[in-house]
């Protein structure tokens, strides 16, 4: 099982998030970056000259992302420690190797976590091949990674991940994808709740009841969780719980 690897080691890593992936100027980002450029506050040694003060200079999206581990994967097996600065011709190619493991690795964390689930062992045989395949992805070549159909893997995988919500959940409201930016939510009943993929930012969810509430991919954003039960909340990630205004540790 991959276990500590989808937890990120900025300390193994080239600092792929700060220079592969795209910012554009918002809330979350002071700046616009193109992709494969670093950016302006890397250090020469790959740290970030501005880590402790992110939030104060203009860069919450920072302190929300997680590559799963993804950076070091790259780094130290994909490309056995060489970097991009002292080897160049490997940074076209990192990056974009960087964007599919991240990927994979998010879906291998949704996968190990749905198997420490006993309500969804029906289903453990089935999330356990598709770790077993997921992961043999993550170990190929910097060619094998970018040949991967990621989209149609993903699918693959949502089928028994969104399955394991329908057994956990059992007939919970439907609110996937829904817009309730903004929305005033406190107090509100949503126990077992499908919000995969909602948008819930700035949304007021004071004291709400989201036990075994699927937020897969829910945008959390500046949300109001103060008082929140989230007991046994399905795929909850640590950039959600850094992205919410107040409420989450």
């Amino acid at each position: 099982m991959p276990g500590d690897r989808l937890r990120a080691d900025c300390s193994r890593c080239f600092a792929l998030c700060c220079v592969a992936p795209a910012f554009a100027a918002s809330a979350d980002f002071a700046i616009d970056k193109p992709a494969g450029r670093p950016c302006p506050n890397l250090l020469v040694d790959f740290r970030c000259g501005i880590h402790d003060h992110l939030r104060d200079r203009g860069f919450p999206g920072c302190t929300a992302f997680d590559c799963f581990g993804a950076g070091q994967q790259v780094a130290q097996v994909t490309f056995g420690g060489r970097d991009w600065r002292r080897a160049p011709e490997t940074a076209g190619p990192m990056f974009r190797a960087f964007g599919v493991m991240r990927q994979l690795h998010e879906l291998l964390w949704y996968l190990t976590e749905a198997l420490r689930w006993p309500a969804a062992s029906a289903l453990h045989d089935e999330l356990r091949a598709a770790v077993v395949v997921t992961d043999r992805l993550t170990g190929g070549t910097p060619d094998d990674l970018l040949a991967v159909d990621v989209a149609a893997h993903r699918d693959s995988v949502n089928e028994i991940l969104v399955a394991v919500s329908e057994l956990i959940r059992t007939g919970g409201p439907d609110h996937r994808g829904a817009d309730l930016i903004g929305a005033r939510l406190r107090g509100r009943d949503l126990r077992r709740a499908n919000l995969r993929g909602a948008l819930l930012v700035g949304a007021d969810l004071r004291d709400a009841d989201l036990r075994q509430a699927d937020l897969t991919g829910a945008d959390l954003r500046g949300a109001d969780l103060r008082g929140a039960d989230l007991t046994g909340a399905l795929w909850l990630t640590g950039a959600q719980r850094a992205s919410v205004r107040a409420g989450l540790a």
